[in-house]
């Protein structure tokens, strides 16, 4: 029999429990707990669960685990914990494994939730953590040290699309200890693999591609089994960031499409940056599969494609860039990413508004930027639309 199964085989059938139903979509097991044939049963459970054996819905369920084995396979991961959202996934991860003391370096290109946990959540327990630039490898040189216990970052930065070499951080963190955690959603599983780069753990907002339809939360932590099951699932099966039933069932049927989204959604985000080149209302493009784009080599050397996001800094700031999303009449003006619907998102007025303006700008973030996230609309209504729009501008 055939054990290694290619991607798109593992997305459809990889992890599937069936009942003696035989059914061919996957169940829903809407329950929170479980019955057992007899006290002594339900003490045993309590003390060893098997391989599948399940005792209440926080702490893991057969549509769940369907969800956790399937991604798992396609990551090339030992195990995964699904959680309620990627922030669960984010927040979860460092804190079920860090303590008061110790050191996390982190790249200083997030998204401003993953900021709020890195600089408010953490530092309030009393866990110190520094901020490189994320593409400067001396910094992080300089900034891992014999005190470091964990080193965080997003593989491709939101919004300004940053590469992060990951081998080489890896390479450093790993020489002192530390576990390197992996935020790969900008990237997504189809296009790399974190673990295979270096990384210990890598984190999804399943909410974004895996989903792909804007339907519900959710999020996965995957790494080895023993920080899965000894580490993240305690802290989360106690703390209650578990994904729901009905959650995993839909981020399922959302895996069965992944690879075919996302070749679609990148084919045509590589096209919108080639056109969008040299249009005199945007003073730059970024897509880190563009020749110009500075970590372009890095990109093709990790990545298979130059992933689903597209990113303008539109002339004439805030104004110029609110004229431009205006007037878009495909693109919806939202700030979800990975969807199948293609969306526009102004991240210092949203997704980023929290932080200063000095703290946008140290980021790269001005106010003509836009973020695109490409769906699965015609490549040319896509281009056509922006072009379009950019008339406004």
């Amino acid at each position: 029999m055939k054990n290694d199964w290619n991607t798109r085989t593992k997305l459809v059938h990889a992890g599937t429990r069936r009942s003696q139903y035989g059914e061919v979509s996957e169940s829903i097991f809407m329950t929170q707990g479980f019955v057992y044939e007899t006290a002594e049963d339900a003490e045993a459970r309590f003390v060893a669960l098997g391989d599948d054996e399940f005792i209440y819905a926080r702490y893991g369920n057969p549509t769940v685990r369907m969800f956790e084995d399937r991604i798992a396979a396609l990551e090339g991961a030992e195990d995964a914990f699904a959680t309620a959202s990627g922030m669960a996934a984010v927040s979860g991860a460092l804190t079920s494994m860090l303590k008061a003391g110790d050191h996390v370096v982190s790249s200083r290109a997030l998204f401003g939730s993953c900021l709020y946990i890195l600089e408010e959540v953490l530092g309030r327990f009393g866990v110190s953590v520094d901020f490189v630039d994320g593409t400067d490898i001396e910094a992080w040189k300089a900034a891992i040290g014999p005190q470091t216990r964990a080193v965080f970052f997003e593989s491709i930065s939101n919004p300004t699309l940053e590469v992060i070499d990951i081998k080489a951080v890896s390479a450093l963190a790993h020489e002192v200890g530390a576990i390197v955690v992996a935020d790969n959603v900008f990237a997504t599983p189809i296009f790399q693999r974190s673990l295979e780069l270096g990384a210990d753990v890598v984190i999804y907002s399943a909410t974004k591609h895996i989903d792909g339809q804007g339907r519900a939360l959710g999020g996965v932590i995957l790494g080895t089994r023993e920080f899965i099951r000894g580490t993240v699932e305690p802290y989360m099966k106690h703390t209650g960031g578990s994904m729901s039933p009905f959650t995993a069932w839909i981020m399922l049927k959302g895996l069965e499409t992944l690879d075919l989204r996302c070749r679609a959604q990148a084919q045509s985000a590589s096209a919108i940056a080639e056109a969008v080149q040299g249009n005199a209302a945007v003073s730059s493009v970024i897509y880190p599969f563009l020749k110009e784009h500075p970590q372009n080599a890095l990109a093709r050397a990790q990545m298979q494609k130059g992933g689903t996001m597209v990113s303008l800094d539109i002339k004439g700031g805030q104004a110029a860039a609110f004229r431009f999303l205006n007037a878009l009449e495909v693109i919806l003006i939202s700030n979800n990413l990975g969807d199948a619907k293609s969306i526009a998102t102004h991240p210092a007025t949203t997704t980023h508004q929290r932080l200063t303006p000095e703290q946008r700008a140290s980021l790269g973030i001005g106010d003509g930027l836009v973020r695109i996230s490409v769906g699965i609309e015609d490549t040319d209504d896509l281009i056509w639309d922006i072009m379009n729009a950019l008339k406004a501008v």
